[in-house]
C-alpha cells in the first residue's frame, strides 16, 4: 500500500456497487437470499415451517407460522425429539427481538473519538474497515489485528469467519464468547476422551435412576432439560451438588450444600470412599481405562475430615452421597457453568468423568458424565470456529490435519497457522500490553459479559480501531465502536446451530431483516471481495455450500458429519446427532449416545483417569470483604446480557427489572437490612446498588447477583482456569452494607 485506501478488487467493486442503496444484484439474487429487504424465497408466504430456537443450547424446535411471507407467530414442535412440544418463554419470545426499534440497520462510522456515529453506505462502511485494518497490520504486524466470535451465530458464518480472517486476512488471534462457558469443558473432554465429545443424549434424563446435577440449576438455565427428567418413569433420586439452594435443588432429593470452589474435596472424597468401599465397576476400568490405580493414590489422602473441613459437608453426607451413587444401576452426572467457570474447572470436570468411569456409568441409557453447553451454538462454535480448533475438531499444530482441511475447502496449505490462537483473556491482555490494535467483535457484548468490566471498558478505549458486528446498535460494546456493522438475527436467516447432545438443526430465514441489515454471512462475503481474498471463497455461496464443504473437513474424525446429505435431510429426520460418517443411517427422531462400545477417541481407545491437587480459591472472604459472591443465572425469561430479552415487554415482565441481591437472614439481620432495601455490594473492583432480597436460598457469609444486570461485572475477580483459560466468575470477596 502506498498509505492511501487499498484499492478494491473488481468482485468487491461489483458487490458494493450502488443499486437502489449500497447492495447490488448480485447480492440481492445470490443464493440463500438475505438482501436488503427481501421476502423469505425458500417458503410459501403463508407456510408454516419448523426453525430451532437461536437461545441455549438445548435446541428446542418450533412451528414458525407465516402470512404474506412474514412470521407472525411461534409453537413449539411436538414431533422434535428435544422439545416434545415444549418451550421455555424464551422460546415462545424468540421473534420478539427481532422488531426492536433500536435494531442496527445501517452501517455507522465514528469519523473521531467521543464524536457520534454516522450512518454510510455499505461501501463506505467496507472501505472503512480494509483500510484501518490493513494500516493497523501494515504498522504493527499481522497479528495486531485479532477478533472475538460467538456461540450465537450458525456453524456455517462462524466457519466463513474463522477462514477469512486466518486463511484470508492473515489473522492469528481469534477467540468466541463460547470460552467464557464451555472451554473447561473442551479440555476436560480431551484429556480424559481424546476429543470434545459429551457423550449423552436427551433421553438419558428419562432413563436414569440418579441423576447428579453439579453446578448446574437447569430449572432455570435449561428448563425443557428439567421437563425431561420430570418424565422419567423411573423415580429417580436427583442430587444437586451447590452452594446455593438453587430452584432445582428445591426439586431435589438431596442437596449439598458445600462452600464455594471446594468441589474438587468433594468429589476426590467421594471417589475414596468409592474405592475403599470397593463400590467399583472393575470390569470396564480394566477393560477401558488408563491410569486408575495412580488415581487411587492419588484420592487417599482425602479422608471424610479433611473433605468436612474444606467443604462444610458432614462426613455422614458424604457417606450417603457415596452410597446413592453405588446403589444406582443408571447414574447419569451433570454440570454446567458452576464447574466450568473456576479456576480450577478442568480438573474439577475431571474428578465427574472420574467418578462415571470408575462406576462404569458411561455409554448406557441413563448413564454419563454429561457437560451441559450454555449457548445455541457452542457446540458448533468448539468444533467449526477456527478458534479452539482447526475446522472440524483438527489441530493447526499438525501437518496431516493442515493438509486435510486445505484439501478439503481448496486453498493453499501455507496460508493455515501452525499455532492455535491466543486465549480471549490473552487477547485483552495483548491490547492493554499494545500488541493488539485492532479488534472486531461480532454478536457478543464484551463491554457487559468480560469479567471484571471497569478493566474491560479500559481496555477497549485502548484500541486503534473496534468494528462491532450486531443485531443492535445500543449494546454496551457498540458505545466504543468506530464501526458498527448492522446484522440479521436468529430468524432472518439460515444455518445449522449443534445443540448440547451433539445434534445439528436448522435455524431459517422466516422473517425480513430491517433496513440495510445483512446476516453475518453475506458481511463476510462482502468484506472477503473488499479485502482482495474473495476469490479463496468462490465455493461459499451460501450457507449450505459452506455446510458441505465442513462435511468434508469433518470427514474421518469423531464429529465425521459427511453421511448428512444436505438441509433437507436434517429436517426430515428431526435433527442429527454426530457422528453420522457416510455411509451409515440413521432412523428419524434418533437418540444416539457415545462410547457404548467402550471405545474411546484415544490412541488407545481408553479413556484416562486425570487428577491433580486442588488450587487455592484466588480471592476469599476477608474482614474487609467478609461476603463469598456467587453470580448465575436468575431467571428463565433472561439471557445472557439481555441484548435480546430486554427486548419483549413480556420477558421483562417475568424478572425484575432492577438488580438484587440475595442475602442470608442471619446476615440480613446483622447488617440491618430487609428485603427490598437497597444495598451497596462492592469489591476490590466496584460497587453496586441492588435490592435486597432476604431468602435461606443463600447460605451465610454468602450473597448471589443474576449475571444477567449490566453491572454484576463490575465486581467480578478475573481469575483463570490455568488449562481452558476460562474465566471464573462464580466465587469473589464482597461487603455488603445498606444504601
Amino acid at each position: 500500500m502506498d498509505g492511501g485506501p487499498p484499492s478494491f478488487t473488481a468482485r468487491a467493486k461489483k458487490l458494493v456497487r450502488d443499486h437502489r442503496g449500497p447492495l447490488t444484484r448480485d447480492l440481492l439474487r445470490s443464493p440463500g437470499g438475505f438482501g436488503l429487504g427481501q421476502v423469505p424465497t425458500k417458503l410459501k408466504p403463508d407456510a408454516t415451517t419448523t426453525m430451532v430456537c437461536g437461545y441455549c443450547s438445548t435446541g428446542c424446535s418450533l412451528h414458525v407460522h407465516m402470512k404474506d411471507g412474514q412470521a407472525i407467530n411461534l409453537s413449539a414442535s411436538t414431533e422434535y425429539p428435544v422439545n416434545l412440544g415444549m418451550a421455555c418463554p424464551k422460546g415462545w419470545e424468540a421473534l420478539t427481538p427481532l422488531s426492536a426499534p433500536d435494531r442496527a440497520t445501517v452501517p455507522m462510522v465514528r469519523d473521531r473519538r467521543g464524536g457520534a456515529l454516522k450512518p454510510v453506505e455499505w461501501s463506505a462502511a467496507l472501505e472503512t474497515f480494509v483500510d484501518r485494518m490493513k494500516r493497523i497490520q501494515e504498522k504493527h504486524g499481522k497479528e495486531s489485528v485479532a477478533f472475538i466470535s460467538t456461540g450465537q451465530i450458525p456453524m456455517e458464518e462462524m466457519a466463513f469467519l474463522g477462514a477469512l480472517t486466518k486463511f484470508g486476512m492473515g489473522v492469528l488471534h481469534g477467540d468466541g464468547n463460547t470460552r467464557q462457558c464451555m472451554a473447561t469443558s473442551v479440555v476436560a473432554y480431551k484429556q480424559s476422551f481424546g476429543f470434545d465429545a459429551p457423550p449423552y443424549t436427551y433421553q438419558d434424563f428419562e432413563e436414569s435412576d440418579v441423576i447428579v446435577f453439579i453446578g448446574a440449576n437447569p430449572c432455570i438455565a435449561h428448563p425443557i432439560m428439567w421437563e425431561r427428567v420430570c418424565r422419567n418413569r423411573h423415580d429417580p433420586t436427583v442430587v444437586v451438588i451447590d452452594p446455593r439452594r438453587t430452584e432445582t435443588a428445591q426439586q431435589s432429593q438431596m442437596h449439598v450444600p458445600l462452600a464455594p470452589k471446594s468441589d474438587l474435596y468433594l468429589l476426590y472424597g467421594l471417589a475414596r470412599l468409592l474405592c475403599r468401599n470397593d463400590w467399583l465397576d472393575h470390569d470396564f476400568i480394566r477393560a477401558h481405562t488408563n491410569d486408575f490405580d495412580a488415581f487411587v493414590e492419588h484420592v487417599e489422602p482425602y479422608e471424610p475430615g479433611l473433605v468436612s473441613d474444606k467443604t462444610g459437608i458432614s462426613a455422614e453426607q458424604l457417606e450417603a452421597l457415596a452410597r446413592t451413587i453405588h446403589e444406582g444401576k443408571r447414574v447419569s452426572f451433570w454440570w454446567t457453568m458452576g464447574v466450568n467457570q473456576s479456576h480450577e474447572g478442568v480438573r474439577t470436570a475431571q474428578a465427574i468423568i472420574n467418578l462415571a468411569l470408575m462406576t462404569g456409568n458411561i455409554g448406557r441409557p441413563g448413564t454419563g458424565a454429561n457437560s451441559i453447553t450454555g449457548q445455541c451454538n457452542a457446540m458448533g462454535s468448539r468444533l467449526f470456529s477456527n478458534t479452539t480448533n482447526l475446522l472440524g475438531g483438527h489441530a493447526f499444530g499438525n501437518p496431516e490435519h493442515r493438509q486435510k482441511v486445505a484439501q478439503a475447502i481448496g486453498i493453499d496449505e501455507g496460508v493455515i497457522p501452525e499455532e492455535p490462537s491466543w486465549a480471549y483473556d490473552r487477547i485483552m491482555e495483548g491490547i492493554l500490553q499494545g500488541e493488539i490494535k485492532g479488534l472486531w467483535i461480532i454478536a457478543t457484548n464484551t463491554a457487559h459479559s468480560w469479567i471484571n468490566q471497569g478493566d474491560a471498558h479500559e481496555i477497549l478505549k485502548q484500541l486503534d480501531f473496534l468494528v462491532v458486528q450486531d443485531m443492535y446498535h445500543t449494546t454496551e460494546t457498540a458505545a466504543f465502536a468506530d464501526l458498527v456493522l448492522p446484522a440479521a438475527g436468529s430468524g432472518e436467516k439460515e444455518g445449522c446451530f449443534i445443540n448440547s447432545e451433539r445434534r445439528l438443526g436448522l435455524t431459517k430465514q422466516v422473517s425480513k431483516a430491517p433496513g440495510q441489515a445483512l446476516s453475518d454471512f453475506r458481511i463476510f462475503q462482502l468484506l472477503a471481495a473488499a479485502w482482495g481474498c474473495g476469490d479463496m471463497f468462490e465455493r461459499w455461496r451460501s450457507p449450505e455450500d459452506v455446510f458441505q464443504i465442513l462435511k468434508e473437513c469433518s470427514r474421518d474424525m469423531p464429529c465425521d458429519i459427511s453421511g448428512i446429505a444436505d438441509y433437507q435431510m436434517i429436517d426430515e429426520l428431526g435433527g442429527i446427532q454426530w457422528p453420522l460418517p457416510e455411509g451409515d443411517t440413521v432412523p428419524r427422531k434418533s437418540q444416539r449416545r457415545l462410547f457404548e462400545d467402550g471405545q474411546f477417541c484415544t490412541a488407545d481407545g481408553r479413556a484416562r483417569f486425570v487428577f491433580e491437587d486442588p488450587r487455592p480459591t484466588p480471592e476469599v472472604a476477608d474482614e474487609s470483604f467478609p461476603f463469598t459472591l456467587l453470580t448465575g443465572r436468575g431467571s428463565s425469561s433472561q439471557w445472557h446480557t439481555q441484548t435480546r430479552t430486554g427486548k419483549s415487554n413480556v420477558l421483562k415482565s417475568l424478572y425484575p427489572n432492577e438488580p438484587y441481591v440475595e442475602v442470608n437472614p442471619a446476615d440480613a439481620r446483622s447488617i440491618g437490612i430487609h428485603t427490598n432495601d437497597w444495598a451497596i455490594v462492592r469489591s476490590r473492583r466496584g460497587a453496586l446498588r441492588a435490592r435486597a432480597f432476604v431468602s435461606h436460598v443463600v447460605q451465610a457469609g454468602q450473597v448471589f447477583i443474576p449475571m444477567h444486570f449490566a453491572t454484576t461485572n463490575q465486581l467480578t475477580f478475573p481469575s483463570f482456569d490455568p488449562y481452558s483459560r476460562q474465566p471464573s466468575y462464580k466465587a469473589c470477596a464482597v461487603s455488603l452494607e445498606p444504601a
